[in-house]
C-alpha cells in the first residue's frame, strides 16, 4: 500500500514538472543562435585540418580562431533580435546554452589542444607523457568549467535584462575570447611563437575563472546602455585609442585579457584592503583598555 502511495505521489510530482510541448518559436532569433553553434562546429573542423608545413601549426587555425569571434557577434545578436521582439523563451535560452558549449566550450579548448600539440612536435616534446597529460587536462579543465558555467547561469539568470548589469563569473565567450586572441596573436604577429607554452596555463586559469563568483559587467548594459557617467566615454575612448594604436590582433588579445583579469585583481585588491582595514581595528581595540572593559569607561570616580 505504502509503494502505490509512493508512486501516485511521484506520479503528480511528474505532471507538476512536466511542461507543455513547444508549438511556437520565434525564427529570426533562433537561427542566429543556430548559427552560433554553426560557427562553433566550423572552428573545430578548421583547428583539425593538417599543417601544410613541419615547421608551422595548420593555416587554418587563425581561421578557426575567427570564427569563435564570429560566433560572439551572434551570440549578442540573438539576445538582442530576441528582446526587441519581446520573444524571450526558455527554448530560446536553452538552444543558446547548447550552442555557448560548442563554440565558447568545446571549439577553444580543441584549438588550444591542437595549437600546443603541433608546438610539442615541432620541439620532440610530443612524446613526454608528463607534458601531454597537462595538456589534456587543460583542455578538459576548461570544458567541464565551461559546462558548469552555462548550467549555473541557466539555473541563476533572470529573464529581465535590467537584471544583466554584471555577470557572476568570467561570462563563457569571454574567456573563449581570450584563448582565441592568443591563438591569433600566435598566428599573426612574429615573435610570439612562446603563446602555446602560455595557452594550457591560461586556459585553467580562466576555466577557474568562469565557475568563480566574481562579478564581471555586462559590456553592452553596463557601459552603453542608459546615462553614465563621463568616466564611461573616457574608457571607451581609451579603448577605442587602443585599438588604433596598435594592430588589431595584439590590441584584441590585450583587451580580452584585461577584461578577464582586471576584475580579479581588483576583487584581490579589496579583499586584502577590508581585511587589512578589520585587522588595523581590532588591534586598536585590543590595545584599548576601555574596549576590553566595557563598564571601566562609564564608572564615574568617588
Amino acid at each position: 500500500m505504502s509503494k502505490l502511495r509512493k508512486s501516485g505521489r511521484s506520479g503528480r510530482l511528474l505532471k507538476r514538472v512536466r511542461k507543455r510541448p513547444v508549438k511556437s518559436i520565434t525564427v529570426l532569433p533562433s537561427l542566429v543562435t543556430i548559427l552560433n553553434g554553426i560557427f562553433g562546429f566550423a572552428a573545430i573542423v578548421f583547428a583539425s585540418m593538417p599543417a601544410v608545413a613541419d615547421d608551422q601549426t595548420a593555416p587554418y587555425m587563425a581561421m578557426a580562431a575567427t570564427l569563435i569571434f564570429w560566433g560572439m557577434l551572434a551570440d549578442m545578436l540573438d539576445g538582442q533580435l530576441a528582446r526587441m521582439s519581446q520573444s524571450t523563451s526558455s527554448f530560446g535560452g536553452q538552444l543558446d546554452s547548447l550552442c555557448d558549449i560548442i563554440t565558447f566550450g568545446v571549439a577553444p579548448a580543441f584549438i588550444m589542444l591542437t595549437v600546443v600539440t603541433h608546438k610539442l612536435d615541432d620541439v620532440d616534446l610530443a612524446s613526454e607523457k608528463l607534458i601531454n597529460r597537462f595538456v589534456w587536462l587543460a583542455a578538459l579543465t576548461y570544458v567541464s568549467c565551461a559546462m558548469i558555467r552555462l548550467a549555473r547561469f541557466n539555473v541563476e539568470n533572470e529573464e529581465a535584462s535590467a537584471d544583466h548589469k554584471t555577470f557572476v563569473g568570467l561570462p563563457s565567450p569571454s574567456a573563449a575570447g581570450v584563448i582565441a586572441s592568443l591563438v591569433l596573436l600566435q598566428e599573426k604577429v612574429p615573435g610570439s611563437k612562446w603563446v602555446p607554452y602560455l595557452l594550457p596555463f591560461v586556459a585553467i586559469a580562466v576555466a577557474f575563472l568562469m565557475v568563480s563568483r566574481i562579478r564581471y559587467p555586462h559590456v553592452m548594459n553596463y557601459y552603453f546602455k542608459g546615462k553614465k557617467p563621463f568616466s564611461y566615454l573616457l574608457k571607451i575612448l581609451m579603448g577605442i585609442g587602443l585599438v588604433i594604436l596598435l594592430d588589431p590582433v595584439p590590441a584584441l588579445a590585450l583587451l580580452f585579457c584585461g577584461f578577464a583579469f582586471w576584475s580579479l585583481a581588483t576583487t584581490l585588491y579589496q579583499r586584502a584592503l577590508t581585511h587589512r582595514l578589520f585587522r588595523g581595528a581590532a588591534s586598536e581595540r585590543s590595545q584599548d583598555p576601555t574596549a576590553r572593559q566595557p563598564g571601566l569607561a562609564e564608572q564615574s570616580p568617588p
